[in-house]
């Protein structure tokens, strides 16, 4: 599972991490689209508004011109009829009083800065009902107001803005607030974070000093969800292959690797079996050659004590000048034999001497042959538990992998048999005084009693089918390379190898 979840997390990371930045990519997007049109419809709204504005000032204008011409006055009275957004018209002529009380004092405060002004002027507010008025003190003491109603300003062919959409439209004057369109609940905008899009500016109609006000929820509740939806199932699949390609590659390399390993693998044991047989051999040449040589001996001095009155000479000289001749041959052969032995030997050992030693990373070696070995640790459901400090050996790279390469192989081949429960697998590596050390620990069956004596000795092996070379090699090398490796069972089962190699650092003071 850990090796699984190793393997897999860095393509979780990075596919949220691709999702994450696409996804906010089109958000960010799509919140600039809807800002671009808010924009475009606030200014169509300021425009309608302020033409609006301009009108109704024109037209207050207009009835104060007409109103000293006969039946203006009637006139005046069917302008609702005729202009919807004006509700009520009210005249006051001389000293007389406004028609509508409540208003008497907002319009008596407004007339003379309309009558300095020469023009029409925001009077009063009715904030709760949605109406204003507008006074124009005219010429030979007329004045005339108009209530008008704030929503009647929106004509709903040329409005821009959904009148029940997100958009919410208000017409401000200090701390009055008209509302032309309420928009959307204020609760669309997330724990209050951002005000969404809002645009602001006064009209232009000098006589309704109005700030236009529009703003627009934008959050969570806005975003594309569906594109956004679309691009993770896109991104995973992207990722997805893209981790496909990558485990073929890696697939590919680490059969490559497994490869030329076991070329190695097989020239080094073909090398040590070569080795080991000119070793058994030797021996038994060497008792041949003594022995043949000790007959000859014999012979010869059977030969000068043998009398010479027999009753026919001529046939044991024969025969002793045949047997003399054999083991001459003997002889021949067996020191013949001896010497292709001793060149073979000494052919191997010289092939099987180690390259230049250089600074090896032993963690990063141990790294990659456990990559190697993965599918096997994952097929076998292996728990493996690694404790890899950094640490740094002189050693022959290819040496060193195939020493590795070897123990761990060895420690899951005695995982095999194990029940699913113990199969647990312990790689570490420390410093050990002035070397490097790896250990290589598994919970399989362990080492028999009878082999320990010979563990690293050639053909000594307990597994069915081996040839009993690997760890012979292995202890080889490292003896090469100035190490040593070491084994024996554990307390409570299992097998544990050990390897100690020189610390650069060490040998390069040395």
């Amino acid at each position: 599972m850990q090796l699984r979840w190793r393997h897999t997390a860095p393509w979780i990371l990075g596919w949220a991490v691709l999702a994450l930045a696409g996804g906010a990519a089109l958000v960010r997007w799509d919140i600039a689209q809807r800002r671009d049109a808010f924009a475009t419809d606030a200014r169509i709204v300021h425009r309608l508004l302020s033409q609006r504005a301009v009108e109704i000032d024109a037209t207050l204008a207009t009835l104060s011109l007409l109103d000293t011409t006969a039946g203006a006055a009637d006139a005046a009275q069917r302008l609702p009829a005729l202009h919807p957004t004006v509700l009520r018209v009210l005249r006051r002529a001389g000293d007389a009083a406004w028609p509508e009380a409540g208003l008497e004092a907002a319009l008596r405060g407004a007339e003379p800065m309309s009558r300095r002004e020469r023009r029409a002027m925001l009077a009063a507010i009715d904030a709760a009902r949605g109406h204003y008025v507008l006074v124009l003190a005219g010429a030979a003491g007329l004045s005339h107001a108009l209530v008008v109603d704030a929503a009647r300003l929106v004509d709903a062919d040329t409005w821009p803005l959904a009148r029940d959409g997100p958009v919410r439209v208000e017409l401000r004057h200090g701390a009055a607030v008209l509302v032309l369109q309420p928009g959307a609940d204020r609760t669309e905008r997330p724990l209050g974070l951002t005000p969404g899009f809002v645009a602001a500016k006064t009209l232009d109609a000098p006589g309704q000093p109005f700030e236009l006000h529009l703003q627009r929820a934008t959050g969570p509740a806005q975003w594309p969800w569906a594109a956004l939806v679309a691009w993770v199932l896109i991104s995973a699949t992207l990722v997805g292959a893209a981790a496909a390609v990558q485990r073929q590659r890696t697939a590919r390399r680490r059969a490559e690797d497994l490869l030329r390993l076991g070329q190695v693998a097989r020239l080094n044991t073909l090398g040590e079996m070569a080795a080991g047989l000119a070793h058994e051999l030797n021996q038994p040449l060497a008792a041949v050659l003594a022995n043949a040589q000790a007959a000859r001996r014999r012979l010869a001095g059977a030969s000068l004590a043998s009398p010479r009155d027999t009753a026919d000479p001529g046939d044991d000289d024969d025969d002793l000048a045949q047997a003399r001749e054999a083991i001459e041959q003997v002889v021949a052969q067996a020191r013949r034999a001896s010497d292709v032995v001793q060149r073979l030997r000494r052919s191997v050992e010289a092939r099987g001497a180690p390259a230049a030693l250089q600074p090896v990373a032993l963690d990063a070696t141990v790294r990659d042959a456990l990559h190697l070995l993965d599918p096997r640790l994952r097929r076998d459901r292996i728990e493996l538990t690694r404790a890899l400090d950094a640490v740094t050996v002189t050693a022959d790279p290819v040496a060193l992998e195939q020493i590795v390469h070897n123990l761990l192989l060895n420690a899951l081949q005695a995982l095999e048999d194990t029940p699913a429960a113990r199969r647990r697998l312990e790689v570490r590596t420390a410093m050990a005084g002035a070397g490097g050390a790896l250990t290589v620990a598994d919970r399989g069956p362990g080492i028999p009693p009878e082999l320990l004596p010979r563990l690293f000795q050639p053909f000594a092996t307990a597994r069915q089918g081996g040839l009993g070379l690997g760890l012979s090699l292995s202890e080889t090398l490292a003896a090469g390379m100035g190490g040593s490796l070491a084994g024996g069972n554990r307390d409570g089962g299992g097998a544990e190898f050990r390897l100690v190699l020189p610390l650069a650092a060490a040998r390069g003071t040395a």
